[in-house]
Order: structure tokens, then sequence, then C-alpha cells
């Protein structure tokens, strides 16, 4: 009996799609997107962020991205509301207190340009009087709307948000609603990432 060879995919989700394939109420979904038998998310991203989405029919590989152990970094973009200072800056990088957790290091940069992505179908609120900045977040652990509960706490709220990367899988030039298959480089850096000796068969044919 032949074994079919596990397939895993990158996919820059949209603005306003959820992350599952099915949703009761009708709403935009990963099947609007992607009609590939078998592959789920490994990880969530929420309906309102945009961005980077590993989807895969390997469960061994869908649990080395979601583990926290495997530490692999997710990197954000954050669009914020005014200009953070230092002070903010150092208390994303030291951990703030979420709900009596307190979140562990993050990597925390002000970006001196915005960075170059399409528009979002809805834009963001704009308001004359307030200035927004961009902020790149690296994070290794996974709470819910994290990002987002981070830059509120100290005072700057998340206007935009986009993943550019989980581990050493990076966006690139995906473009919103586009997919591509993971290339044979990419999964043998994936396999040396994670546990030793690990192999991992995936396609590397790209749509």
């Amino acid at each position: 009996m032949l074994t079919q060879t596990p397939r895993t995919i990158l996919f820059n989700k949209p603005y306003d799609v959820l992350p599952c394939f099915t949703d009761s109420a009708g709403r935009p979904t990963l099947a609007d997107y992607i009609d590939l038998p078998g592959v789920y998310a490994a990880g969530r991203l929420d309906r309102d962020s945009e961005g980077l989405m590993i989807l895969t029919s390997d469960g061994a590989l869908a649990h080395c991205v979601t583990d926290p152990e495997h530490k692999f970094p997710k990197v954000y973009w954050a669009q914020v509301e005014r200009v953070p200072r230092e002070a903010a800056l150092s208390q994303l990088r030291d951990g703030v207190l979420l709900n009596r957790t307190r979140t562990r290091p993050a990597a925390v940069r002000l970006l001196e340009k915005e960075p170059l992505l399409p528009d979002r179908p809805v834009p963001i609120r704009f308001r004359k009087n307030v200035p927004t900045a961009w902020l790149e977040i690296t994070l290794h652990e996974g709470m819910n709307r994290q990002v987002r509960r981070m830059t509120a706490a100290v005072g700057h709220p998340t206007l935009r948000l986009v993943r550019v990367a989980i581990g050493l899988m990076v966006l690139g030039n995906l473009q919103p609603g586009q997919w591509r298959d993971v290339t044979a480089d990419e999964v043998a850096r994936i396999a040396q990432k994670s546990e030793p000796g690990r192999k991992h068969r995936i396609s590397s044919t790209h749509r």
C-alpha cells in the first residue's frame, strides 16, 4: 500500500478571513482560497489579522510549529497608535501582564519606515491628530490575541497586524489570498530545526 506524501503550504491570509475551512454564518474562510484535501492550519491567525499561515497534512510537523517547546519564533508587523517611546518598547521586550500572566520576553523594534504592504480592503481608522508607527515584534508563544493585547497594555493599540514569519518560513512576495507549496530546501531546514533525526517528505511543487 502506497503512503501518501505529506503536503505543506504557506498561505497569505487576507484580512477578515477566518483561519478555518467552515463557518456556519457564511463568513469568508480558508476554503475560499485553498482547495486541497487533508491540509489543516498549524496554528491560528485572528480574523482581523493578516499574513503568514502554515497549512499541512503532516501532524508531526504541525506539532513542531505550534508547540512552544520548539521555540519557533513568530514575527509580526504591527501598526500602532502614536509613536512608542523607549519605555513602552522596553515593557514589551521584558513582558507585560495579561490577565495575571506575564508574557515571555520578546524582540521588539520600531521600524524606521512603513513596510511595503498591499492596501487592506478595509482601511484602518484615520485620526488626523494621532500619528501611527510600525513595530516589528517577535514572539515565542501564542497567547490569544497576544500582540494586540500587549500593545494596548502599554498604551499603543494595534490598528493593523501582519504576520511575516514563522520560524524559518517567511511571507516573502505572497500576495493576500495566494499560497505556495513549501520547497525541498525549506523542508530540510524545518526538519533540522525540529526533533533530531526527524525527516519530512513534503511535495516541493509550486502553484
